[in-house]
């Protein structure tokens, strides 16, 4: 009778254990995780404004950033970012390091093979930038130029198809593109129009501009797969904050123009 007791008792405490370990948590899905945890880990770039940048005073700012803050407050969790960059979103993804990716993140068929995406709470128009006197129109006329363009991006990808004699440079991450293209490394870049006219405003004599639109992507949020607690989750929020109209707020404040009526009507 005692051997018993002991058995039993042994196979008890080894339970408890068990459950009490780490791998218990693996029982939950993300959401319930990130609720347990009181916090949401969001993977967003700095070096993309008005999307993400920092402020004068060094303070997190842009579209992604409002929006990944909205969303927080809305699955009532605190706000955790890291800092990535454009090649390395699905990797982080992929590998756990963030639970979602809110970086100007364009829906493709070819990301949707690889992660899961939210609704769209955004739309980027994507064009080829160059000095006044650069004569380029259209994709055609890209033959031998050199265009800067962020490494393994949907702007890459959009490029390499439609410009294929061009002479494409790829940097990592945007900011790398645009001090390129205005130190005079490459002569046209692959950019967004808010973009361009932050980098025109602080370069005046450079006479940069716009000279044609290449693509244009809705932006949604990323998330690993097989995750669809968290998806409707993050899709709840983002209707609310359609709906309300802090997401159009957010972004006409720093795109001066309001949402487009397809991103709105969700």
């Amino acid at each position: 009778m005692t051997e018993k007791r002991q058995f039993f008792r042994a196979v008890i405490g080894a339970l408890v254990i068990a459950f009490a370990m780490p791998g218990a948590a693996s029982a939950q899905n993300l959401l319930e995780q990130i609720k347990s945890a009181g916090e949401i880990r969001v993977g967003l770039e700095f070096g993309r404004p008005p999307w993400g940048y920092k402020d004068a005073n060094l303070q997190s700012a842009g579209y992604d950033f409002d929006a990944a803050k909205l969303i927080a407050e809305e699955l009532g969790v605190n706000l955790t970012i890291v800092e990535l960059t454009q090649p390395n979103r699905i990797p982080f993804l992929t590998s756990g390091r963030v639970d979602a990716v809110i970086s100007t993140f364009s829906i493709t068929p070819e990301r949707e093979k690889v992660v899961d995406f939210s609704i769209p709470y955004g739309s980027a128009i994507v064009g080829v930038a160059g000095p006044q006197d650069l004569a380029i129109s259209s994709t055609a006329d890209l033959k031998g130029v050199r265009v800067g363009v962020v490494r393994g991006s949907t702007n890459d990808t959009a490029l390499t198809a439609q410009a294929p004699d061009a002479d494409i440079v790829r940097f990592d991450d945007e900011a790398t593109n645009m001090t390129a293209f205005v130190s005079g490394q490459v002569q046209a870049a692959v950019t967004e129009p808010a973009t361009l006219k932050s980098i025109v405003e602080q370069n005046p004599n450079r006479n940069l501009e716009l000279k044609f639109t290449l693509v244009e992507f809705p932006i949604g949020v990323g998330l690993r797969k097989e995750e669809p607690e968290l998806k409707e989750a993050l899709n709840a929020a983002i209707s609310k904050n359609l709906e309300g109209g802090s997401l159009n707020e957010a972004f006409q404040g720093y795109f001066g123009t309001q949402l487009p009526e397809t991103i709105q009507a969700r």
